[in-house]
């Protein structure tokens, strides 16, 4: 056990969070996401009896948000309703605030968008959330001296 961090934040996902680089994403993804598939070649970490929810504010609360990026929290979009934003978004999006800057702008991709950006994540963590819509990439960012 360690202090101050999150107890849901396993020692194979802390592994990867620290591995990352600024710019590096992490794809957050639901219980219906392909994550096997699309994980190929990446690490795949699953915390399937975990909410996105969950796992979103465990890793928010010791995951720089790039700041060089206007959006570096990116949703999949619901499917012929680009604008609307599903409550798993709406929720992950408050969770980003909370933890970084209250003035977070949350950007969209296409859902093959997604996809091919998902190939590209640093690291995959699939949770057993059954929301749909509930896909995000995170781009790590740093911490300043």
């Amino acid at each position: 056990m360690l202090k101050n961090i999150d107890p849901l934040l396993s020692p194979r996902l802390l592994e990867a969070l620290r591995a990352m680089g600024h710019g590096d994403d992490i794809c957050l993804v639901n219980a219906n996401f392909p994550a096997e598939a699309l994980a190929t070649g990446r690490p795949l970490i699953r915390l399937d009896g975990l909410s996105m929810n969950q796992v979103a504010n465990a890793i928010f609360s010791v995951l720089p948000l790039d700041s060089f990026v206007d959006q570096p929290l990116l949703r999949m979009e619901v499917v012929g309703q680009p604008q609307e934003m599903a409550p798993v978004q709406q929720e992950v999006l408050a969770l980003a605030r909370q933890h970084n800057t209250p003035d977070l702008q949350m950007g969209s991709l296409e859902r093959f968008a997604f996809y091919e950006a998902a190939r590209k994540a640093f690291v995959v963590v699939a949770t057993g959330d059954r929301r749909p819509y509930g896909c995000f990439l995170v781009k790590k960012g740093v911490i300043f001296g």
